[in-house]
């Protein structure tokens, strides 16, 4: 992996424009399980089983490891993919992340409806936490069976109350690394 570094194209050359990027293919994670994943995310949440790969060879390495890769499809067309490695190892947590913030955040359409979810999701035996207020949005929390946590959010704020919410957001975060910056220049 590589961090971003200031990059300068050569003098005079020219760089093609960013392309819009209109949304999410899919979100690839490994799991412990292929058919224990197909059950969780089709019977329990409801998304379509929607594509299957089996190989030996890892297309963009080269390397040689049997999987299968599997895919999961929502409303908009987006997926949520797994890997089975064949080795029935969970996906391992990262050592210096809280488990609460790296997740996958699916939106419902109503808060009625993310209530709906709660009570089923509930009766297959899931601890669920919330509904969470988060001001323009309600959530809940819950694990798949890799130990991979999931929010479901139901909107509240309008597009016009987004729109306002955008707002100095560049500030706000200038001012969180300078923030940040001095609190990490301090001994510990």
């Amino acid at each position: 992996m590589s961090t971003l570094t200031a990059f300068a194209p050569e003098q005079g050359a020219t760089l093609p424009a960013a392309v819009p990027v209109n949304g999410l293919h899919h979100f690839a994670y490994r799991c412990r399980d292929a058919e224990e994943t197909r059950h969780f995310y089709e019977d329990i949440l409801g998304l379509p089983l929607y594509h299957y790969i089996r190989a030996d060879i890892v297309p963009s390495t080269g390397e040689f490891c049997p999987y299968v890769h599997i895919f999961f499809r929502m409303t908009d067309g987006s997926c949520l993919a797994f890997f089975d490695l064949g080795d029935n190892q969970l996906p391992a947590p990262s050592a210096n992340t809280p488990a609460w913030v790296n997740h996958i955040a699916l939106r419902v359409d109503t808060v009625a409806e993310l209530e709906a979810m709660k009570t089923r999701i509930e009766a297959h035996g899931i601890e669920v936490l919330g509904v969470t207020n988060h001001r323009v949005f309600q959530s809940i929390y819950f694990f798949d069976p890799n130990g991979i946590r999931l929010e479901l959010c139901a909107q509240l704020a309008s597009p016009a109350q987004m729109e306002a919410e955008q707002q100095g957001i560049h500030t706000k975060i200038a001012e969180w690394s300078v923030e940040k910056a001095a609190r990490l220049a301090q001994p510990v």
